[in-house]
């Protein structure tokens, strides 16, 4: 009886354990929303596809600005969507998809890990997956990426308990079922099949659920039915419809997107090791400082034969090897691997917290981190030429900012000493995080999103004037506060000002464009002393012509083909 009441106690316990840390990696996580605007590069196309599936009610196929955007399956645009519709507010809604999805790996790392180790070893393994530099970066970040590692954290789950806690073929088929909904996210959310041959090696030993072959079918239709239920329609709308720019939208994202975006790829070129040597230093910091002792107790284990461990390892290493034999990379492909990590880095996290190493290594990189940035601070504050003209050319001055985090360093150092690096470091990065979501948003938004420009540019040229944005990024249409016209995402750009220069001259008093002012040598036949200088943003300056400046251009009345943004008509109530 006395035991009994002993584990009720210690139930109990964990379970208010467990409600502090997920309430704080809510307010880690979600603190600033509603701060700023989206940012590029990602956020503001995902944000303009969302508003323009509410405004059209065309959901299926994703538009942009008019045309339809094949790069990315629809489901993350959806929950964009949704949140946006819930919140009223594109600043409110945009960044939940994220949150959610970050919060749903945290339950599901955490829920996983106590199955497996025990209570106090799931904790550890939630502070550990919330003080990722990555995990946090892109639970704050409105890309896709987020979601998908929550699909594929949800579908390593299934399999995991079927393969380490089961037979449950219950969460067999629904971690099937998550990659399926992953791969409508990104086509990549099968990752979790990655599993498979170090299961099949375990199941051979007997240390892990044996794969049935009827399973193995079972669930791959599961898998392919989730596909389906986006897949099929989409194809027989494009297949059978009178759109050719749907028809290519199927082609684009069945083929190019997939398998010759994989195989050979035309952007994001890196070499192989590209990951191993520029992005896990980084990506997986501080978890990453824990490999010179963890990489020996893995090899221990791996001689034991530890299923539980070297399961998630296996996903992991498999994962960087995909993602490293394909040509194109880009350091947020690998965010699927940090929930794995902390489940391989589990049950060693005890010991680890005991090597006196380790809090060293954590000490020497937050004082790298905090030196850095108070003498990059107050040398700006001083005046430093270099900062100083960088400060003026993107309209921000982070000194104190900088110096508040310097200083923050220096305390926790003084306070924890070197025996507690590893507490210090967490906990800077806890401030370093809660800073730059509030004191950090409101110093770069209007840098980093072009809001108050394009209210300036309506107050210029009228309500009721029509604005053009040849060469568009999404933020430009996002945050225009006027109907907006763009003259095709691909088509080139010298094409581009044929047809905005015919435009122009159609309506010269009511027409404008904007544009960058180092396309200058496009710009012959314009009148450049009625160009109004906007400014630097977003990295380019740029020019507000009127279409009375345009004389002797192309003028053939077909040279102008248009899409209107059906985003960008004063729904004020949706961006603010």
């Amino acid at each position: 009886m006395h035991r009994a009441a002993y584990l009720r106690h210690l139930n109990h316990s964990y379970r208010w354990a467990w409600l502090a840390l997920m309430l704080f990696a809510l307010v880690l996580l979600g603190i600033g929303i509603g701060l700023r605007d989206p940012w590029p590069a990602d956020e503001p196309r995902f944000a303009l596809n969302a508003l323009e599936m509410l405004k059209t009610g065309q959901f299926w196929f994703p538009h942009r600005g008019g045309e339809p955007y094949p790069d990315k399956p629809p489901l993350f645009m959806w929950a964009s969507a949704l949140s946006i519709a819930f919140t009223g507010s594109v600043r409110l809604g945009f960044l939940l998809p994220s949150l959610f999805a970050a919060l749903g790996t945290l339950a599901l790392v955490v829920d996983l890990t106590r199955r497996l180790y025990g209570q106090r070893v799931a904790l550890l393994s939630g502070l550990a997956l919330l003080t990722t530099l990555q995990f946090v970066i892109q639970a704050k970040a409105a890309q896709i990426d987020m979601l998908l590692t929550f699909f594929t954290t949800l579908g390593a789950y299934g399999l995991l308990r079927h393969a380490l806690l089961g037979p449950t073929r219950r969460w067999w088929l629904i971690g099937f079922a998550a990659m399926g909904l992953g791969i409508i996210t990104k086509g990549v959310g099968f990752l979790p099949l990655l599993l498979l041959p170090a299961w099949l090696w375990f199941a051979w030993r007997g240390q892990a659920t044996r794969i049935a072959l009827k399973d193995l079918g079972l669930g791959m239709v599961v898998l392919l039915a989730v596909v389906a239920l986006w897949g099929v329609p989409m194809i027989l709308v494009a297949t059978f419809g009178d759109d050719p720019s749907l028809a290519a939208y199927r082609d684009n994202i069945l083929f190019k997107q997939t398998g010759e975006r994989y195989a050979d790829s035309w952007h994001h070129l890196e070499p192989w090791y590209y990951y191993l040597v520029q992005v896990l230093p980084w990506a997986w910091m501080p978890l990453v400082l824990a490999l010179p002792w963890a990489i020996p107790a893995w090899r221990r284990r791996a001689r034991r034969g530890d299923a539980r461990l070297l399961l998630p390892l296996s996903g992991v290493i498999l994962i960087l090897v995909f993602f490293s034999l394909s040509p194109g990379k880009r350091g947020v492909y690998v965010l699927p691997t940090i929930p794995l990590l902390v489940l391989a880095l589990a049950p060693l996290l005890p010991g680890l917290l005991r090597k006196r190493g380790l809090h060293w290594l954590g000490t020497g990189v937050l004082a790298l981190l905090g030196g850095t940035l108070f003498a990059a601070g107050l040398l700006g504050a001083l005046g430093l030429p270099a900062l100083t003209k960088l400060a003026e050319r993107h309209d921000i001055v982070p000194w104190a900012w900088w110096i508040v985090l310097g200083v923050t360093a220096a305390g926790l150092l003084a306070w924890l000493r070197p025996r507690r690096g590893m507490l210090a470091l967490p906990l800077w990065l806890a401030v370093f995080w809660i800073t730059w979501s509030t004191w950090g948003y409101v110093l770069q938004n209007e840098t980093r999103s072009p809001a108050r420009m394009m209210q300036a540019i309506v107050t210029i040229t009228g309500g009721d004037a029509w604005l053009a944005l040849p060469s568009f990024d999404e933020e430009f249409l996002l945050q225009s506060r006027q109907p907006s016209v763009h003259f095709g995402d691909r088509t080139p750009i010298g094409a581009q000002f044929v047809r905005a220069f015919a435009w122009l001259q159609e309506a010269p008093n009511r027409h404008w464009m904007l544009t960058e002012q180092r396309r200058a040598d496009d710009y012959s036949c314009i009148d450049l002393s009625q160009a109004r200088d906007m400014g630097h943003q977003n990295s380019d300056d740029w020019w507000l012509i009127p279409g009375s400046a345009v004389l002797g251009c192309n003028s053939d009345e077909n040279a102008a083909p248009l899409y209107v943004a059906p985003t960008t008509l004063n729904t004020n109530k949706a961006k603010e």
